[in-house]
């Protein structure tokens, strides 16, 4: 038996559970080979259905609305997805293989032996959705550095590499890089999913049910299952299908700094007058609508879609449902309608520095993301100004503050 394959004999049930390298030659034999030795039952693989349906149906992307996307406040999620996506397939273009080959061996060999299979995951989007959620400030920033880099990195894999990754003592050092750098992703991407995959694939029809994933997630599905065995663990996943939502005080953060500017700018024009008041809120408009329109410009964008960035940001900055990207992203759309041949070459044009500006759709993604950026960083900007500007009048607030409460 290959090191990859651990069999569990549970309550009169055997669920066999096959380790792959998803770019990986000898992961696809062996999947195809297992399933027409073993003819079990049911084949659970390591997808969700839409990620199945991307891989079934070549015009997926083809059917993509760049400006729905957006509206969807899905901009983000698109954008982790194709370079999540890229970063695979640039690893398997070495062994002349395609991210999830041996997922979609495992669905084909399936079919040609009258086998029903059935998608395990959590959908790619609620597990992106939970990932940001959870994250800090300072976790988003490092999570957005880190893709932005992997989208770039040419450094080239072996097969050799690529089989190691099957390894436990490879693939325990690489979960325990990602814990000590990014927590809360790992805890989303590992942990979370180690369970999920667990419930479902407890939950697939038959005695003989043969379960196909990555060998990172094998000794966590194997936990998880044994304890879903002895009746230790429940397999109700809903706690971990949902995107969190905030409770209590956490509902409000969004509204805390745009409350907090306004007010600054108001007890501006109460403490400092007329001309503090305007230098305040010339500050919150210079610098918000510099910086975003900069990180446009930046972003090749249209001329048109720079100025909608330098008026909108001072104004979405205050507004906790809309962000500038989504205004500059749709205006970006509409003025550089995106072309077929655009949606055809998007996973290619997204592995190369200038295939972000030559593709239409891939410069809408980089203005919502460097609008966005630059709106963040002017809104800091500003508000220290604005705080340092109303410094000079904080002792004439505390008196005007204890004389009120005095009456």
């Amino acid at each position: 038996m290959s090191q990859t394959q651990k069999v569990l004999s549970l309550n009169g049930r055997k669920i066999t559970l096959l380790g792959t390298a998803h770019i990986s030659n000898e992961s696809i034999e062996e999947v195809a080979e297992t399933i027409r030795s073993q003819k079990p039952d049911c084949v659970a693989i390591e997808l969700d259905e839409k990620r199945r349906e991307s891989m079934t149906e070549t015009d997926t992307y083809r059917k993509l609305d760049i400006i729905a996307v957006l509206k969807r406040k899905e901009g983000f999620l698109l954008l982790a997805n194709l370079v999540l996506a890229s970063f695979q397939r640039r690893m398997g273009q070495n062994v002349g293989v395609k991210p999830g080959d041996e997922m979609l061996a495992a669905m084909n060999t399936a079919k040609e032996e009258g086998i029903p299979s059935v998608m395990v995951d959590r959908p790619i989007a609620v597990t992106l959705r939970r990932a940001w959620a959870k994250n800090s400030f300072w976790g988003k920033c490092k999570l957005i550095s880190a893709m932005i880099a992997s989208a770039f990195d040419k450094e080239e894999v072996s097969s050799e590499q690529i089989e190691a990754l099957k390894k436990s003592n490879e693939m325990d050092s690489m979960m325990r890089e990602l814990s000590d750098y990014l927590p809360a992703v790992k805890e989303v991407l590992i942990d979370e999913r180690d369970r999920y995959l667990a419930c479902h694939i407890w939950n697939a029809a038959g005695n003989n049910v043969l379960a196909v994933l990555g060998a990172g997630h094998l000794p966590g599905v194997q936990d998880h299952i044994e304890k879903i065995a002895e009746g230790e663990e429940s397999t109700d996943t809903t706690a971990i299908s949902e995107i969190p939502q905030k409770e209590g005080f956490s509902k409000y953060t969004g509204w805390i700094i745009p409350v907090l500017i306004i007010a600054l700018i108001i007890l501006g024009f109460i403490f400092g007058g007329r001309n503090t008041g305007r230098t305040m809120v010339g500050s919150w408009i210079i610098w918000n609508g510099m910086l975003a329109a900069i990180g446009t410009l930046i972003a090749a964008g249209h001329p048109i879609t720079v100025l909608v960035a330098f008026i909108g940001a001072p104004l979405t900055s205050l507004c906790p449902f809309i962000g500038v990207g989504v205004l500059t992203g749709i205006v970006q759309a509409v003025f550089c309608k995106p072309k077929v041949s655009d949606m055809e070459t998007l996973q290619d044009d997204v592995a190369s520095f200038k295939g972000w500006y030559q593709n239409k759709i891939l410069r809408v993604l980089l203005v919502f993301l460097l609008s966005s950026i630059g709106s963040s960083i002017g809104t800091f900007v500003a508000g220290a100004g604005i705080i340092k500007t109303l410094s000079r009048f904080f002792s004439k607030i505390g008196i005007w503050f204890i004389n009120l409460f005095a009456k």
